[in-house]
Parts: C-alpha cells; sequence; structure tokens
C-alpha cells in the first residue's frame, strides 16, 4: 500500500484588507500544480496546492472561509491567528505598508509571536523601491523575517514564499488505516449549520464502542465509533473539541481545520442548514472537499423545520440545495436533524457505500470495454490542425489510483479534446462503475507520451 503524504500547508492570515486574497491568487494563479475546471464551483478558493522550491505546499487564504460578524472584528482577527497556529506549518503575517502599523497588527503579532512555527511578517503595497523604508515601521512587531511584497504587482512575492517554504518541515506520512479502523468520516460545514450537535449525535447513537483515538497530526482527537456492527473513525473536525475548548470562537470551521480533516478523511460530509438553504460558503467547503479527494455526500441538518411544512416547500428545499451544489453532482443528500435523531443511521450506510467508491480499482481489460463503448457512443469532436480536422482517436485507458479514483486515457490529440467531452466521459465512467460520490480524475495523454 503507498502512504499518503501530509502536504505542508502555509496559512496567510492578517487584519482584513490588507490584501490577503491578491497575494493568494498571485500565488495560486502562477506554478499552478491541481486545479479544477469543473461549470459551477465557486471559483473563490480557499486553498490551492503549488509547487514552491520543487516541494508541493497548499496554500489557505484564511480569509475565504470564516466571515464572522457577530463576534466583532477583533475577537474574529484572534480566532483565524489561533487557528492557524493550530492548523499550519508556516504562516504569511500580512500587513498593509500603505495603511501603517495598527493596533490590530500589532495584536495579532502577539499571539503570533507565542507560535514556535515559522512566521513571515510580509509588508505589503510596497510597489516601488522608494516605498522600502515603510518596512522599517513594522520592526517593532518583533519578527526576524520580515520582506516587502507587492501582491498586485507581483514584485517580491515568490522570493519570499520560497524562502519561508526552506523553513517548512518535512512532509509526515500519514499512517494507513488500523486493521478494523474502518472508514475515516470528516464532517464538514460553515458555522453554526449544526456539526457538533450531528458528530454528538453520531457518537452517541446505537453505538457499541466510543472512543478518543490520538490523531495523526499535533493534538487532533478522533472518535471511534461502532454502528451496527461496523467501526468508523470521526476524523478531527471543528465539531470533535474537547468539552473544555468548545468555545464559540473555536468553532468557527476554520478553513485550516477543514484542511486537517479532509486530509486525513477518505469521505466527507458537507453539512448545510436547510432551513437556510444552502449558500455560496456551503459551496466553497464543498469544493474544498472535492479538492482534497474526498469521496463527498451532502446532510441537510434541521429537517426537523422544513419536513412540517409540506411537500412542496421540502421539494423546494431539496432542489435548491441540489441546484446551489450542482457540481457536486451525483453525491448523495440525505436529510437528518440533530435535534430529533431522524436519519442519523443513513450517515453510516453511505458513508461505507462512498469509501467503497473512492477505492473501487477497476480491471484495464474491463475498462478498455468500457472506453470503446463509450467512444462508440459519442465521437469526440474533431481536432484542428491548421487547414485540416483530424478524428481523436482514443487507444486504451488504465486506472493509476484511488481515493480518488484517477484514470490515465490514451488517444491521438489530447489537447483537442474539449472540456466538455471529458465531462461525458466522467458522467459515462461514474455510471457504469458506481462511483457515487468521488471525484474522478481523468488523465488524457498521447499514446508516446
Amino acid at each position: 500500500m503507498i502512504l499518503q503524504t501530509q502536504i505542508p500547508i502555509v496559512a496567510i492570515v492578517g487584519r482584513p484588507n490588507v490584501g490577503k486574497s491578491t497575494l493568494f491568487n498571485r500565488f495560486a494563479g502562477q506554478r499552478r500544480a491541481l486545479a479544477l475546471d469543473e461549470p459551477g464551483i465557486t471559483r473563490d478558493r480557499i486553498a490551492e496546492e503549488i509547487e514552491v522550491s520543487g516541494r508541493r505546499v497548499l496554500l489557505v487564504d484564511t480569509a475565504g472561509l470564516d466571515p464572522d460578524a457577530e463576534a466583532g472584528l477583533g475577537a474574529a482577527i484572534q480566532a483565524q491567528a489561533r487557528s492557524a497556529i493550530e492548523g499550519a506549518d508556516a504562516i504569511i503575517f500580512l500587513v498593509d505598508g500603505r495603511a501603517g502599523r495598527l493596533p490590530q497588527d500589532e495584536e495579532l503579532a502577539r499571539t503570533l509571536r507565542r507560535s514556535a512555527k515559522p512566521v513571515m511578517l510580509v509588508v505589503n503595497k510596497i510597489d516601488q523601491p522608494e516605498h522600502a523604508p515603510r518596512l522599517a515601521e513594522f520592526q517593532r512587531l518583533g519578527f526576524e523575517l520580515t520582506r516587502g511584497v507587492s501582491a498586485e504587482h507581483g514584485s517580491g512575492a515568490w522570493d519570499a514564499l520560497e524562502e519561508l517554504a526552506t523553513l517548512l518541515p518535512e512532509s509526515p506520512t500519514l499512517a494507513a488505516p488500523a486493521a478494523g479502523e474502518g472508514v475515516r468520516i470528516a464532517i464538514v460545514g460553515r458555522p453554526n449549520v449544526g456539526k457538533s450537535s450531528l458528530v454528538n449525535r453520531m457518537v452517541g447513537e446505537e453505538r457499541v464502542v466510543v472512543s478518543d483515538v490520538p490523531g495523526t497530526t499535533r493534538d487532533a482527537i478522533d472518535v471511534r465509533v461502532e454502528h451496527a456492527g461496523e467501526r468508523f473513525l470521526l476524523v478531527d473536525t471543528a465539531g470533535l473539541r474537547r468539552a473544555g475548548r468548545r468555545t464559540r470562537l473555536a468553532e468557527r470551521g476554520s478553513a485550516l481545520m477543514t484542511v486537517r480533516a479532509l486530509e486525513r478523511a477518505n469521505v466527507a460530509f458537507v453539512v448545510v442548514d436547510a432551513a437556510e438553504g444552502a449558500t455560496d460558503q456551503d459551496a466553497r467547503v464543498a469544493s474544498l472537499a472535492l479538492e482534497r479527494g474526498c469521496a463527498v455526500g451532502v446532510l441537510a441538518n434541521k429537517w426537523d423545520l422544513v419536513s412540517p411544512r409540506g411537500e412542496k416547500q421540502v421539494a423546494y428545499v431539496l432542489d435548491e440545495v441540489r441546484r446551489r451544489l450542482r457540481f457536486l453532482g451525483d453525491a448523495p443528500l440525505l436529510t437528518v436533524s440533530a435535534k430529533t435523531g431522524a436519519g442519523i443511521g443513513r450517515i453510516f450506510e453511505q458513508a461505507r457505500r462512498l469509501a467503497a467508491a473512492g477505492e473501487r480499482k477497476i480491471g484495464t481489460a474491463e475498462l478498455n470495454r468500457w472506453l470503446s463503448k463509450t467512444v462508440a457512443l459519442h465521437d469526440p469532436a474533431m481536432a484542428q490542425r491548421g487547414p485540416r480536422r483530424k478524428p481523436v482517436k482514443f487507444y486504451y485507458a488504465t486506472q493509476m489510483g484511488t481515493r480518488p479514483p484517477t484514470f490515465v486515457l490514451f488517444c491521438s490529440e489530447p489537447d483537442a479534446v474539449q472540456s466538455s467531452y471529458r465531462r461525458f466521459l466522467e458522467n459515462q465512467l461514474r455510471e457504469a462503475f458506481d462511483l457515487i460520490g468521488t471525484p474522478v480524475r481523468l488523465r488524457l495523454r498521447s499514446r508516446h507520451s
């Protein structure tokens, strides 16, 4: 078995409007390693896997997932910093060189200085050489690594990131599932959708064994649950904090903790508030789960508030959730209630089915029979080569890996295959081999590559 290595995380932290998203987009838009190009997926990314100095790094924009107007701006910034300290391997502390050093920067600096992890103070909006003296004002924040960049124009940005990457720890290898451990499930979602209540229901419902298991990263706590004679492992998320640490701010469902949970799970359930409906934030969480290779299901929680409204309203709510999360395709949608316990047992049943889809291995002979039949059903568009048009021929296919299922299809003109035809192939593959809810990776290559 090939063990998965944990990708180091670099988090961008700072008060609002200092340019975090601009810097994130600067890094994500260049030297991109992995990206999805599917219709319906929100483009407001919060994480991007990139290559820096010859190694893979997962860059996380902490501004992307957790707006927290209720707790107040200062509290939200501090929660963001604590989350970065706990979940990241290195931190970019971004400040605004044009606005100067502000009290919020100083408060955030005090929190970050307590971390033993590498922290680089990056002064943004150093757009021209004559702006360099602005750095001196921020030296009092007490960070040895201080660099000036222009996120908008790119000057100094990659140099700073590459320097920080040299301080990252070696990527540990994630532990293989222990014998009898069962399916690893992550319950993820935006704040206040009922993740903690659902986890508590799953732990307490028809259980035979419930125990805390030390996680593979820092002080993460996993919970082992046995349901109907089968074992499952609930991977650490915002809803699995010890009771003494379960504060309102700690449960804001940070991007970093979501990423860590998804890295270690093979099935993710995205929780949405059925009474409120799916939102853009729900879509961001769901797209992040797909990007990290998890098989995905959707839990429409608080269904006890929806079901009394009548069949017409129930159908409307389900249609709206499907519409907002349409890029999830055939991911199962379960209606549940953490309050009443309705539908909780079906979560475990679907987790088993989703995990099986993510682990499915298809024989080469069977895969090639499918390829011949599918191409005969619908030919790809002709490839334009100068004044001539050539047919695109598919030769054979093979599976390269699982979690998620990854396939290589060899053809005559890989670059000429349209994205719509790739989606057609993926949909046919899902239907033929019951790849429910799991992302499918298709790699098109020339026969001679």
